[in-house]
């Protein structure tokens, strides 16, 4: 038989196999123009890298109404409805037994991510998802304000507080009368969990239940990181700021009425709007530290690339995971959807650096990330949540001490575990 029949024989039963082996997979996507932007690449890709098909599923945008649609979902272990998702931060723990173990397909890749948002996707010793982007906490502060008052940022949370002090007395003695020295989230809500982590962290006070599932937060550490918060209410943060969430702090830095905010990394972009009063004069520097043998604590947001256990293309699944966490799908997400990378090597990328300089800042306050004990509590982790914002809220309302609420918390903390957590 001549040699190039042979060639042909062999493509047209490669390309047999190929056909039937080719799985159709169902990602989600987001409803935005930007989100289907980068979905169609995706799409591009693994369709021409793979001989398989990718179809998009839209899930509601609200982060606690996707929780319970896929709740739903793995209840009835559905096969057919995702193969490939994103997963909140905090929701590994409850999902645990219904995500693919991924551990032996990706743990190549381990290097390439920021490592606290890695381990964050290992449960009980198994990688459950891959970081798909980051958010962390970040402090913000006026550049023109430090330098009008000869100031440097501040490192620590007593530096901040003297700074914000001394530039709210003077702000308001120049004629602006409803400034303030620093704003943040202190509605009791989630975001108040997130402050709280990063208050106590800071002082080293550990992070509520450790990585063992040990309920860690009845210590001196918790309750001075809590008291000192307190003493911001009324001095330097407006009473107001027991209200605030993410917005309602942003409107008042952005408006130029404080000095330092504590948020996530997207209020730069609003930031630098040009409508913003503020543009070109905010800096970024990670959370302060607790005292000098204190540490930088921002609490790790973002989300996360997980599949299905029920998916009946695994394979073909975890082709897709590779995809989207390499480096050119992660670059090509930020310049279309404008979240910030989980992989180090896209903060050294030329063409991310020239057009958004400002993420350098944030690599810093990124690389300090600490997690939400979510892992650890499972399924239980919104009532630990719930638990500590309110016992900060407390403190910072005056209805207790630091000492009192962290141990008033560890005992709800006990009550909820029970025997373990689960």
């Amino acid at each position: 038989m001549k040699k190039h029949t042979l060639g042909l024989i062999a493509t047209l039963v490669a390309g047999a196999l190929n056909t039937a082996h080719a799985d159709t997979l169902k990602m989600e996507c987001a409803s935005t123009s930007t989100g289907k932007s980068y979905c169609d690449y995706i799409k591009a890709r693994f369709e021409k890298e793979t001989p398989h098909k990718l179809e998009f599923v839209q899930l509601p945008p609200a982060s606690d109404e996707k929780l319970g649609l896929f709740q739903q979902i793995f209840a009835a272990k559905d096969s057919k409805a995702v193969d490939v998702f994103q997963a909140d931060t905090v929701w590994l723990g409850v999902l645990d037994k219904h995500l693919l173990d991924l551990t032996d397909h990706v743990k190549d890749l381990q290097p390439q991510f920021f490592q606290s948002a890695w381990n964050n996707d290992v449960v009980n010793g198994k990688v459950k998802a891959i970081p798909a982007f980051l958010d962390a906490g970040a402090m913000y502060y006026r550049k023109d304000l430090l330098e009008k008052y000869g100031e440097q940022p501040p490192k620590t949370w007593e530096e901040l507080a003297r700074i914000a002090a001394k530039i709210q007395k003077g702000e308001r003695e120049a004629g602006k009368k409803n400034f303030w020295g620093f704003v943040f989230q202190g509605k009791a809500y989630e975001g108040m969990t997130c402050d709280a982590l990063e208050w106590i962290a800071s002082y080293n006070g550990g992070t509520f239940v450790d990585k063992d599932g040990k309920i860690t937060v009845n210590n001196p550490q918790a309750a001075k990181a809590l008291n000192t918060a307190a003493s911001w209410i009324g001095t330097i943060s407006p009473k107001g700021v027991l209200g605030y969430m993410e917005e309602e702090s942003r409107a008042v830095f952005q408006n130029g009425d404080a000095a330092f905010m504590r948020n996530w990394p997207y209020a730069y972009v609003l930031a630098q709007d040009p409508t913003s009063p503020v543009k070109d004069k905010v800096g970024v520097i990670p959370v302060p530290k607790g005292g000098e043998d204190g540490q930088h604590a921002a609490t790790l947001g973002g989300w996360q690339w997980a599949v299905s256990a029920y998916s009946e293309s695994p394979d073909a699944a975890v082709q897709l995971i590779r995809i989207l966490t390499d480096a050119e799908s992660q670059k090509m997400q930020f310049k279309t959807v404008g979240v910030a990378p989980s992989r180090l090597d896209v903060y050294e990328d030329p063409e991310v650096i020239a057009s958004a300089p400002y993420l350098a800042e944030f690599k810093e306050v990124f690389a300090t990330a600490v997690p939400r004990p979510a892992v650890e509590t499972k399924s239980q982790f919104p009532k630990v949540s719930k638990a500590v914002f309110n016992a900060a809220y407390d403190v910072l309302s005056g209805r207790a001490t630091g000492e009192k609420a962290v141990a008033d918390l560890e005992a709800k903390l006990k009550r909820i575990k029970g025997r373990e957590w689960k």
